[in-house]
């Protein structure tokens, strides 16, 4: 087994830890953020990971930071670490699967925050189309993601 090696110091260079929040808002909609900061677009309302900090503390800061609302996490719909899936550097991301009913307000990244339904979607940043694709399906049969070869 290898490590992916820095510049040549010595120093291991890993993905960077984040998280994704799939907010569902009832009657099917879930809560999307337009991204103020490159890359743009639409995403799931997430971020990285604090040094020190534990994931689940991560996505809900991070809803809150960028939505306002306070959520309860109930599933863990899994982890997408494709070296591609961020055009900044290579990104893992957890994504979990929550509720909440608190009001809306954009902040911090979001230039805005909006209710969609899953047939209606906008035109997703990073691989947040997949990760949707495979929370329809999660929804719809209660089976979760496989991991892809």
């Amino acid at each position: 087994m290898g490590c992916a090696m820095g510049s040549g110091d010595g120093s291991p260079r890993n993905p960077f830890p984040t998280v994704d929040v799939v907010v569902e808002r009832g009657d099917g909609r879930i809560l999307l953020i337009r991204r103020t900061n490159p890359p743009l677009g639409w995403a799931l309302p997430g971020g990285f990971i604090d040094y020190g900090e534990q994931a689940e503390d991560a996505a809900r800061r991070e809803v809150l930071e960028e939505t306002g609302v306070s959520v309860l996490l109930t599933d863990l719909l899994g982890v997408y670490s494709a070296p591609d899936r961020d055009p900044r550097h290579h990104t893992l991301t957890v994504v979990y699967v929550g509720r909440s009913r608190d009001a809306v307000v954009a902040g911090d990244d979001a230039a805005e925050a909006a209710e969609f339904s899953l047939d209606k979607l906008p035109e997703m940043a990073f691989d947040h189309g997949r990760i949707l694709r495979d929370y329809a399906h999660f929804k719809a049969t209660g089976v979760l993601p496989r991991p892809e070869p």
